[in-house]
């Protein structure tokens, strides 16, 4: 049933998670990341860089110098005639494009007519005969219905609104138009449009049909042009336009967006002289004069200049450059407004090049705004040991997605979205990393909850922070194994109420355990009186051994004081309960510790070998008459970390029950700050006697045995519940060898006779 809901709530969870990156498929569907999404591409356009094209383009500049030197617009369109027939003539250009639209609106009353419409005869006589030729027009509205049948108006259809159908037949209100006498015009017959969608840089519609005729962008006229097609050989069939040669090849095919329109593929900044090669349009129109110079010289310096290779087939851009003629707009290579002019330019290169911009389907995009928000929510809020390194591989995945994006436009002139995938996948994950803190609180507080009472709080973090359910297994960890006893518990029993010896085990099990648990140490289980507990484990100590040395001997200090309080409350407790001593014993090295027991109850404990001997420690204390005793393992850890922090006795070497191997054994007698020299006098002579003993020297042990238990601490009358110490213990040992001493071989070890 638990498992159901938890996955339940998985499903849930992902469920609601997906809302997100579906919000974003919604704003990018409706043009609200439209701003954003054009900036990373021009990010992509300046890390590509520059690149070459198969088309010469050359630009023609009214710019401030003709603007000076010819004088403020208008001007007479004979100039226009005169620099295009001049460049088609003497320069060998293969195309021209007139980045004007040459129109009577706007033109001022106080202009020469006559000048004017001489002017204007002459530009037309050279268009008509000229088809190389291709001037501006413009339209600017058109109505459309939008999705509820309602008739609105728009100047080109928005290529971030996919729900907008495309342009329809239109009548473009301003062509070309040349006053060649009063009341009568004539339109040039090449024509190209020179609007771009939105007013941008990016998009241009290649095409509108009108009731007369097709008009086509100045780029695509000049790609015609450049091909030396017919506009018979222009064929729109469905999402592209074709430019078919006379004998049926297929020159250009031209990818459509929405059936009309096509984004430019920008070669180059502005400002690029290798990229795009330029001359001031009064330079050109001057050297056009100096050739019917009466002067030698000028006339070959001007035959020089047209000679030049920098026009020799190229396609000639003329158009205004200078900022007061205000056809200036930022392009994805400048944030500068530059000349728009540039855009017919890269429209035809990126026609002639074939390099087309290519965008996913929306379909795609959405897949990818879902697939990036999944992969990296995922690694974000991957948990377990390596939870750094998977939110590491969040944050590079969408690294990489970037790095994917810029690289595959670089080389295949893609452009797959990222600020919608990036958005989607950091606020889904965020939300997933909050959905899983308030997941992991909850958590922390049932397990805080139902663990708290019965293990250490070091433990119960761990568990926490670990993020794993409890489950059964161990691992070999070194430790120290701590047991602790009351001495002579069964006479509590037999003296004391049920309720009065919980209340007296209570006061002391919880002074025992705050100071193992203020040491380090964890709780495994009580057994009756019995306190155990592990150092070591489960949050590595490296210090255990003298951590649990200091626990047991602080626990002696602390239940010494407990019988003085015990012992001021008079007759509200029993003589026996004044003289409450304890017993511990230590031992440190390797131990299997995990979860112990079946698949639906367990404990956190420790098993093995090492543990056992600290068991042993502890009972065997009472032989030797001391209250804390330890392994050879212990005290020369504790030697090792902190010399001289704890005073320790030696007690001799023991076979203990159940074992072959002789074990050192030793007395932890006292915390080195409240070691009293009396303590220090009694360990040394006592350890003197030890030679004594191992030498067999019976009477000099037993002498040194005696002057030591004067000074011993413990024993009848001596110590509350004391009836021994290990100098009593040796002196009767020693006594009984003397009597009858051991076999040759004897190596001074003590066979022990009880656990």
């Amino acid at each position: 049933m638990a498992s159901l809901k938890k996955s339940a709530l998985f499903r849930l969870r992902w469920l609601l998670l997906a809302c997100i990156p579906l919000a974003w498929c919604v704003m990018a569907h409706m043009g609200v990341l439209t701003s954003l999404e054009n900036n990373m591409v021009d990010w992509r356009f300046r890390y590509r860089g520059p690149i070459e094209a198969p088309v010469k383009v050359v630009y023609v500049d009214v710019d401030s110098i003709s603007l000076d030197s010819i004088g403020n617009m208008p001007w007479s369109r004979e100039y226009f005639a005169t620099v295009a027939r001049t460049l088609i003539d003497r320069a060998g250009v293969k195309a021209i494009g007139m980045d004007f639209v040459f129109s009577d609106a706007g033109v001022a009353e106080s202009v020469d007519r006559a000048k004017y419409i001489a002017g204007n005869r002459a530009l037309g006589a050279f268009l008509w005969k000229t088809p190389s030729v291709v001037v501006a027009a413009s339209f600017t509205a058109m109505d459309y219905h939008d999705l509820n049948g309602k008739k609105k108006m728009r100047e080109f259809p928005d290529v971030s609104r996919p729900d907008l159908p495309p342009l329809h037949q239109i009548e473009p209100p301003e062509l070309p138009s040349l006053s060649i006498a009063p009341g009568r015009t004539v339109s040039p017959p090449g024509v190209g449009l020179i609007d771009t969608v939105n007013e941008g840089t990016r998009w241009v519609a290649l095409y509108a049909p009108t009731a007369s005729r097709t008009y086509y962008a100045m780029a695509v006229e000049l790609a015609r042009i450049y091909y030396g097609i017919d506009r018979s050989g222009m064929k729109v069939e469905g999402d592209q336009l074709d430019m078919v040669r006379a004998d049926g090849s297929l020159a250009a095919s031209i990818p459509l967006t929405r059936k009309q329109v096509l984004e430019i593929n920008w070669f180059s900044p502005w400002f690029n002289a290798a990229y795009n090669p330029r001359e001031s349009f009064s330079v050109v129109y001057e050297y056009s004069q100096l050739l019917g110079s009466d002067k030698p010289a000028e006339r070959r310096s001007a035959e020089e200049f047209f000679a030049d290779p920098l026009f020799k087939d190229a396609v000639v851009l003329i158009g205004p450059t200078d900022r007061l003629l205000q056809d200036l707009a930022p392009t994805p290579f400048d944030d500068a407004p530059v000349p728009r002019v540039g855009v017919h330019g890269n429209l035809l290169k990126t026609i002639v090049s074939g390099r087309y911009i290519r965008r996913l389907p929306e379909v795609g995009a959405y897949a990818l705004i879902f697939g990036l928000s999944l992969l990296v929510s995922a690694f974000a809020v991957a948990g377990g040991g390596r939870t750094g390194f998977m939110k590491a591989m969040a944050v590079l995945s969408a690294a990489v997605y970037v790095a994917v994006a810029f690289q595959l436009f670089k080389v295949s002139h893609v452009i797959i979205p990222v600020v919608a995938p990036l958005g989607a996948a950091f606020t889904t994950s965020f939300a997933n990393l909050v959905w899983q803190i308030v997941e992991e609180q909850k958590q922390k507080g049932r397990i805080k909850g139902m663990f708290r009472a019965y293990l250490s709080p070091a433990l119960v973090e761990r568990m926490v922070s670990s993020g794993e359910e409890p489950k059964l297994g161990g691992i070999e960890e070194n430790i120290t194994a701590y047991f602790s006893d009351i001495q002579a518990f069964s006479s509590f029993s037999e003296r004391l109420s049920p309720p009065r010896l919980v209340e007296l085990m209570n006061e002391y099990l919880t002074a025992c355990t705050d100071i193992v648990q203020a040491e380090g140490g964890t709780l495994d289980k009580y057994i009756g009186d019995a306190v155990v507990a592990m150092y070591g484990v489960p949050l590595a100590l490296p210090d255990h051994p003298l951590r649990a040395c200091v626990a047991a001997l602080r626990v002696h200090r602390r239940v010494a004081e407990l019988r003085e309080k015990w012992t001021r409350e008079g007759d509200q407790w029993p003589d026996i309960v004044h003289k409450l001593q304890t017993r511990i014993g230590l031992n440190t090295g390797s131990a299997v510790v995990g979860n112990m027991g079946s698949h639906t109850r367990f404990n956190y404990t420790m098993m093995g070998d090492t543990v056992n001997i600290a068991a042993r420690m502890e009972s065997g204390a009472k032989s030797w008459g001391v209250y804390s005793m330890c392994t050879e393992a212990t005290r020369s850890e504790c030697e090792r970390l902190e010399p001289g922090r704890v005073v320790f006795r030696k007690l001799g070497r023991i076979v203990v029950k159940g074992r072959a191997q002789p074990l050192p054994i030793h007395e932890m007698a006292s915390l080195a700050e409240h070691a009293t020299d009396p303590l220090r006098e009694c360990i040394a002579i006592f350890e003197q006697g030890l030679e004594k003993y191992y030498g067999r020297d019976w009477d000099g042990a037993i002498a040194l045995f005696r002057r030591s238990e004067a000074l011993e601490a413990n024993g009848v009358g001596r110590a509350p519940g004391s009836e021994s110490n290990p100098s009593l213990v040796y002196i009767r040992i020693a006594e009984d060898y003397r009597s009858g001493p051991p076999h040759a071989d004897w190596d001074g070890v003590y066979h022990m006779k009880e656990k």
